[in-house]
């Protein structure tokens, strides 16, 4: 059974940092694109950053340069390393995985930036 846990959410002021981590489990992880998405209070859930199973990565416009996709196949997890965090990253991170067309999610962990 797949399974798909996020950590590393919490709250941080405005201009700080966080890294997320997404542990996979019950698959094979190189063989999967990964990704990121982020659902705020009221809005739809949207794709944050995602990254193949050969180490192409894709970002949203709004976060690019800010943020950093990256996974370790030997440790089954992907990472995504956020800097400069504003107020409107405020949301729920939600990991994915996708092969073909299995699809998996796990929970998600919150993020708050506020001050």
């Amino acid at each position: 059974q797949v399974h798909l846990v996020e950590s590393g959410g919490g709250l941080v002021q405005p201009g700080g940092s966080l890294r997320l981590s997404c542990a996979a489990s019950g698959m094979t992880f190189r063989l999967y694109t990964m990704g990121w998405y982020r659902q705020a209070p009221g809005k739809q859930r949207e794709l944050v950053a995602s990254i193949t199973s050969d180490s192409s990565t894709n970002y949203l416009d709004s976060v690019k340069g800010r943020f950093t996709i990256s996974r370790d196949n030997a440790k089954n997890t992907m990472y995504l390393q956020m800097n400069s965090l504003k107020p409107e990253d405020t949301a729920v991170y939600y990991c994915k995985a996708q092969f073909i067309t299995m699809e998996y999610w796990g929970k998600g962990t919150l993020v708050t930036v506020s001050s």
